[in-house]
């Protein structure tokens, strides 16, 4: 009887601790954690886990704990697929991410199809949304948004320049360049270069003595903060005195490590600077003395996740369809402001602003918002 007494006691504790596991709340951060854009994909990453341990604090979501699981996919869209695959294959039921929009629509299909929502803090093409699937989200801007500040401020402000208009051929970087393309022409300003370039290339010499031959003194450019680094850089290097205006896609204060001195003065678009809001001193603190700077999309994954904890307890429910429902209809307290969402998923928040890249009081290049 003590035999089967003690038997009976470590099954009940088997069953508890299972049932405890079994409780945690699987939420996945995918995005590029190795490769050349990992610098964002740390932002994510770190982001959503400072939600997770701040959420876990005060109860978790609706009583459960989050449990954060991780997904490399070095910004290809192929390895996007296979992200999602083992997303799916681990119980995923939350997605924050991914970081490209590359990535992001195709691997929003997978999620869609196994009732996964997805939230991205960065993937700013407008067809993420546009497809009327059920599931997807974002805590960003759009590239029709973003295009159209960027498209007037340059008919504002170099309506008698030359402009070449340069883009990565990527669904983010040439979809960025075609929208403000599309608003400067709207404006009246027409562009006097327009080329695409890969993902990639590091010498960009042909492409620097075209525009010199051109007179181009401002190159927008659509794509990310790898190869505008190396444009700023070979452009100073080799005589073109351009100033450089892109979008989201550079603020990485890696841009500076790539270009040198010669990033000073270029500009770009982003959301309004949330580590700025004062409610959000402490939050910058407690990133800061952990080691990292929650700089450009670190407190958009911190807010996706603060969503998607706000949501399911409006819901009272963890299933992905109920907190869908839930997000479309409420407004949730995140690190980027009171947050709800359209019909699309898209969000209602403050439009872009300019950034200036110049040196910060420590002597660092680094993006300013304009006016601050």
């Amino acid at each position: 009887m003590k035999k089967s007494l003690l038997s009976a006691v470590a099954l009940t504790a088997m069953v508890a601790f299972s049932g405890s596991a079994w409780a945690d709340i699987v939420i996945a951060v995918g995005g590029p954690l190795t490769g050349p854009n990992a610098a964002f994909g740390a932002q994510l990453q770190k982001g959503a886990e400072q939600a997770a341990k701040d959420i876990n604090a005060a109860g978790g979501i609706n009583g459960e704990q989050i449990k954060i699981v991780l997904g490399d996919d070095v910004s290809d869209p192929k390895q996007g697929i296979s992200v999602a695959n083992k997303f799916v294959a681990d119980g995923v039921k939350f997605v924050i991410g991914h970081f490209n929009s590359g990535v992001s629509i195709p691997a929003s299909e997978v999620y869609a199809e196994n009732g996964i929502l997805e939230i991205t803090p960065a993937a700013t093409n407008p067809v993420f949304t546009e497809r009327g699937l059920w599931n997807t989200f974002r805590t960003c801007g759009r590239d029709d948004q973003q295009g159209g500040i960027a498209g007037k401020y340059l008919a504002d402000h170099y309506k008698d320049a030359k402009i070449a208009v340069i883009h990565d051929k990527t669904p983010y970087g040439q979809g960025l360049a075609d929208e403000t393309k599309k608003a400067a022409n709207a404006a009246g300003l027409t562009e006097a270069m327009y080329e695409g370039v890969n993902v990639g290339d590091k010498d960009f010499s042909a492409l620097i003595s075209k525009m010199k031959e051109a007179g181009v003194s401002v190159i927008y450019w659509g794509g990310l903060h790898t190869e505008a680094g190396l444009i700023i850089r070979q452009a100073a290097d080799q005589g073109l005195k351009a100033k450089l205006i892109s979008g989201d896609g550079i603020v990485s204060n890696e841009l500076a490590s790539i270009a040198g001195d010669a990033v000073e003065g270029t500009l770009n678009t982003f959301g309004p600077d949330p580590t700025l809001r004062p409610e959000n001193k402490e939050l910058v603190e407690k990133f800061k003395a952990a080691g990292f700077n929650p700089e450009a999309y670190t407190l958009y994954s911190y807010a996706a996740l603060q969503a998607i904890a706000g949501a399911a307890k409006a819901a009272a429910s963890l299933e992905p369809e109920k907190v869908a429902e839930a997000l479309k209809k409420g407004t949730f307290p995140t690190a980027l402001g009171d947050i709800s969402f359209d019909e699309k998923g898209d969000p209602k928040l403050p439009g872009y602003v300019m950034y200036e890249w110049k040196k910060g009081p420590d002597g660092k290049y680094s993006y300013f918002q304009q006016g601050t």
